[in-house]
């Protein structure tokens, strides 16, 4: 009896067990997440319904969602969130289980039903965030500090490398690229290339110091100590509440703003129960076109009114170059009861230099924070070691570390495409296909080959003509990072074949220590005087300039003969000292006085020759720079930038003529003034003590192409205003739009300019210099000006000047130059 029993409860549990079997099998499950097509980003709280039924559901606060059902109600989901296009997607309902990842396509925040009210929503709550900044901003401790982690990645999109790689020097490098090739949508991107960085980053509100030590870096070919120092978060200073954000060098509106209902419509659209929080969801669209704004939503959290996530989008008419998408993401945690600390934020931008559906790149940054500190002694025992204000320190080693460190550290883990990228690029490097495709790509941009241990070009110097010279050709060799570290060679020979004469130069440069900064160079120059040369600007020696000269202007030539040698020592708070010695002798060639003309002042000298020992004091607190090797660029300072300028001119060394004392000194800042766009300057003078021929005296920078140039004053020529004491203002307002606002869609910029000389000669100097024959001029204590407006970003690249010659008022009897003059540039900026 007792085993009967036994026998019908087996059986009763294993029909049970059939039956629920049986039901398991006939569900039908959907798992699914929906992100953000371009940031990849989930997108929380979306929209999922079946197509023609009641059924449906929201995404979580992560954009996930799962459906269990005993049949599929449609064939369709249809998926629709505020900021996007709606999607649908097709289901095979013959398939039991689905699991699928679905992103969306950015659409507007203009979409969906709006309800008249009397009171707006969503200015009260714009409103209550910017009220509680106090309360929520994190720069409102005393001190905190992070660990941070730092990815970035950079993928090609809309290149069919297939069809590329039959271009021969292409080849070999083909295979490697389609293995890494990923396609979406018939839109081909190759992972390219991927940098992360780990760092602890330190700071402090009073006295404000900031600190970040870079403990591990993995920088997959690019071995470049100032670069990875860009990849920590030192220059990292997206702050939602401020009221400005800085994209790409412009100045955009923070939708919390202070005065942010000046720019943005708010509306709530949305309440959301996230955990024991309440959650408000916000959108914001630009109130006009053509402004510097954002569009997107937030969450804010009730009670407190923290942002607890930010999706800010360029706006399609935003004034920005090349950037097709933008997308910044900022997603804020809590750290404790009450305190919202940001967490993570991500910058998507997908740049495409001539169109939509045109070769472009995305890069896509991430950054996360851990170990969140705040008000803690520990902060301000790590900032007492910082020397100066900001200090990035690279700990030795950082650039070298394995695969099992960066795979214990991450924060998240690589995607399978990321962890894809890493392979390409091991690959790629000691690929010698790819070798050869970059030194040819490099030489076609930089101007220079490299063979060996020496260094070829620039090619554009290679060829010119000028009517002293003729048809004239150069070349140039010099060393590169595989001949030495610390020293560097250079030199150069020119040959005229008009005036059938050998030029040159040769210097060489010996860089001990790189910080602080401290070199020893000397050089020897044989060649013709082409004027001032600027960092971006068109000189009078290569190929471009030949199409680009004033009409009617003689061209001036003078050759320079000079022997100098420098020794350079910087200081880590930005104090540098230049001392130089220098020995010049000047021979008139065409066009200006001849050497004849100046007897000499001191005996047994020779015309027209110096020898000058000077000192440059200058001070850029906290620059920054983008090194190689051997030189560097400036990439400004956040405050202004002051030299002085002391030199000692003695006759009798070496023949020269002259003795003589020259003061000089300079103040020059580049700030931005939102919303009102950017303003640089720069105010000079100086001072000259003795007699002394033309070319020692300070010539104000003339300008003779039809390139404008941004130091030089541009309605004037070369040699004619020379002075003993003089003073300057250089000044340029970039706008943004400006009137050009009305026309969004040509995405033009408006400037102005104004560049204003006071200058005067001695009696002594104007008797030894202005002589019969002689063109040259002096302001008298008058005033010159020059005012200039024009039209920036012309097809995203030109730029056109209109310049007045406004002061003097008259011109001199026989001058060649105008009171109006028109000048082109070329300009590449977002």
């Amino acid at each position: 009896m007792q085993f009967g029993k036994i026998i019908i409860s087996c059986f009763v549990c294993l029909t049970l067990s059939m039956i629920s079997l049986s039901a398991a099998s006939q569900q039908k499950v959907f798992i699914g997440t929906v992100k953000d097509a371009q940031s990849e980003e989930p997108v929380p709280f979306a929209s999922i319904s079946f197509i023609g039924t009641t059924m449906g559901k929201l995404t979580d606060s992560s954009g996930a969602f799962t459906f269990y059902l005993e049949n599929w109600p449609s064939d369709t989901l249809i998926i629709t969130s505020v900021g996007y296009q709606p999607f649908r997607f097709s289901i095979d309902i013959t398939q039991d289980s689905i699991t699928a990842d679905i992103t969306l396509e950015r659409g507007t925040f203009n979409e969906g039903v709006r309800v008249k009210a009397k009171v707006n929503k969503g200015l009260l709550l714009w409103k209550k965030i910017v009220q509680n900044k106090y309360r929520n901003d994190r720069y409102r401790f005393d001190n905190f500090s992070y660990e941070l982690y730092n990815k970035l990645e950079v993928d090609v999109k809309n290149v069919n490398f297939k069809r590329i790689t039959r271009f021969k020097p292409l080849r070999g490098v083909g295979q490697v690229i389609n293995q890494h090739m990923d396609s979406s949508d018939n839109i081909k991107y190759l992972p390219t290339y991927l940098t992360e960085a780990l760092s602890d980053y330190y700071y402090q509100k009073r006295p404000l110091k900031r600190r970040e030590v870079i403990r591990a870096a993995n920088t997959n070919g690019i071995k470049n100590e100032s670069f990875v120092k860009f990849l920590g978060g030192m220059d990292q200073n997206i702050n939602i509440y401020n009221n400005f954000l800085t994209v790409f060098d412009k100045q955009f509106v923070s939708p919390a703003s202070d005065n942010g209902d000046l720019y943005y419509n708010y509306r709530v659209i949305d309440t959301q129960q996230v955990g024991s929080n309440r959650i408000y969801h916000l959108v914001f669209t630009p109130r006009r076109q053509g402004t510097n704004t954002f569009e997107g939503d937030c969450w804010v959290v009730a009670g407190s009114f923290a942002v607890q996530k930010m999706n800010l989008r360029l706006g399609r008419d935003a004034n920005v170059n090349f950037v097709e998408n933008l997308s910044l993401i900022q997603e804020y945690s809590l750290i404790n009861d009450s305190t919202w600390f940001l967490s993570k934020d991500k910058f998507v931008a997908d740049i495409s230099p001539i169109g939509r559906n045109s070769p472009g790149v995305i890069g896509r940054k991430t950054t996360t924070y851990r170990n969140v500190l705040v008000n803690d002694t520990s902060v301000t025992s790590q900032l007492s070691k910082n020397k100066v204000l900001e200090e990035v320190i690279t700990v030795e080693g950082a650039g070298d570390k394995g695969k099992d460190f960066w795979q214990d550290s991450r924060h998240e883990e690589l995607t399978k495409s990321e962890a894809g990228i890493i392979q390409m690029i091991d690959t790629l490097m000691t690929a010698p296909s790819f070798q050869r495709l970059a030194r040819q790509l490099d030489f076609l941009g930089t101007g220079y080959v490299d063979v060996g241990n020496v260094k070829i070009g620039q090619w554009y110097n290679w060829v010119t003509a000028n009517s002293w010279e003729g048809f004239r050709m150069r070349f140039d060799l010099s060393s590169n990072k595989k001949f030495d570290k610390h020293w560097w060679w250079h030199g150069y020979l020119a040959y005229g074949f008009g005036d059938r004469k050998m030029k040159g130069k040769a210097e060489l440069f010996y860089l001990p220590n790189k910080h602080p900064r401290r070199y020893w160079y000397g050089s020897y120059t044989n060649d013709l005087d082409f004027g001032q040369s600027y960092y971006g600007e068109v000189t009078q020696d290569n190929i471009f300039a030949l199409a680009i000269r004033k009409q009617n202007v003689p061209i001036k030539f003078i050759k320079v003969s000079e022997k100098r040698f420098e020794f350079f020592n910087e200081h880590h708070f930005g104090l540098s000292e230049l001392v130089a010695v220098t020995h010049k002798a000047f021979t008139p060639l065409q066009n200006i006085p001849a050497k004849d003309s100046f007897p000499i002042v001191a005996n047994n000298g020779t015309p027209l020759t110096s020898f000058e020992v000077s000192l440059r004091l200058r001070f850029a607190y906290l620059e920054k720079f983008l090194e190689n090797t051997f030189f560097r660029t400036s990439l400004g300072s956040p405050y202004p930038i002051g030299e002085l300028y002391v030199s000692r001119g003695i006759a009798g060394v070496f023949k020269s003529s002259y003795n003589y004392t020259k003061l000089s000194a300079s103040v020059s800042d580049y700030m931005k003034v939102p919303p009102f766009g950017s303003i640089s300057y720069q105010v000079y003078g100086g001072r000259t003590f003795g007699t002394i021929p033309y070319v020692l005296l300070d010539i104000a920078p003339g300008n003779e192409l039809h390139y404008y140039n941004k130091y030089a004053f541009n309605m004037m020529n070369r040699y004619e205003f020379i002075h003993d004491r003089y003073l300057g203002i250089n000044w340029e307002h970039n706008i943004g739009n400006g009137i050009f606002r009305l026309f969004p869609k040509l995405k033009f910029r408006q400037f102005y300019t104004v560049k204003t000389l006071w200058g005067s000669l001695s009696d002594a100097n104007r008797a030894y210099n202005f002589k019969q024959g002689n063109t040259f001029q002096s302001l008298d204590g008058k005033t010159y000006m020059e005012v200039g407006t024009g039209v920036d970003n012309i097809l995203r690249v030109f730029r056109v000047d209109f310049i007045w010659r406004v002061l003097p008022t008259k011109l001199p009897e026989g001058s060649k130059t105008s009171s109006f003059g028109v000048f082109g540039s070329f300009r590449l900026a977002f």
